[in-house]
């Protein structure tokens, strides 16, 4: 079970020297941070990091007792940019030591994250022994099994 969008926020409440045992959060707080959070997940999303958060349609739409769905890697990342995100709207200065963590941390998920594209060739050139004289590459393979979503499939 990932953490709940609740936890994310007072985890990065803490991490700015807000923690639950000396300041208690206004719904109105709450509510900010869950938008906050929100939208750097959805920013995260169009960057191309997918990691599985529940981004709302509209900001009324989340909720902030919603499973996060973030994977055991992500959830350092998430609070300590969100710390990074909500400290100037409290007059909070940031610990070098978050900015770093927080660096390191996206660093790390977008590491894991990015696939190198595949690299297609036209065709595939022959082994030797295998060349033509004309032809110094195979014929593209072809895909036997021709059937869309609005046809039936026959099997022989």
């Amino acid at each position: 079970m990932s953490y709940t969008k609740r936890q994310l926020v007072e985890a990065a409440m803490a991490e700015i020297g807000l923690a639950s045992y000396a300041f208690d959060l206004l719904p109105e707080q709450r509510e900010l941070a869950l938008r906050r959070l929100d939208s750097m997940m959805a920013e995260w999303n169009t960057r191309g990091l997918r990691l599985g958060y529940p981004v709302p349609d509209d900001p009324s739409g989340s909720d902030i007792d919603d499973d996060s769905n973030l994977p055991d890697a992500a959830w350092e990342a998430v609070i300590t940019n969100l710390a990074l995100r909500m400290a100037p709207s409290y007059g909070k200065q940031v610990n070098i030591e978050t900015k770093v963590t927080a660096r390191h941390a996206l660093n790390t998920i977008l590491a894991r994250a990015s696939m190198p594209a595949e690299m297609k060739l036209p065709a595939m050139p022959a082994g030797a022994g295998n060349k033509s004289f004309d032809d110094p590459f195979l014929p593209e393979p072809t895909d036997d099994l021709v059937a869309g979503p609005d046809t039936t499939l026959d099997f022989n």
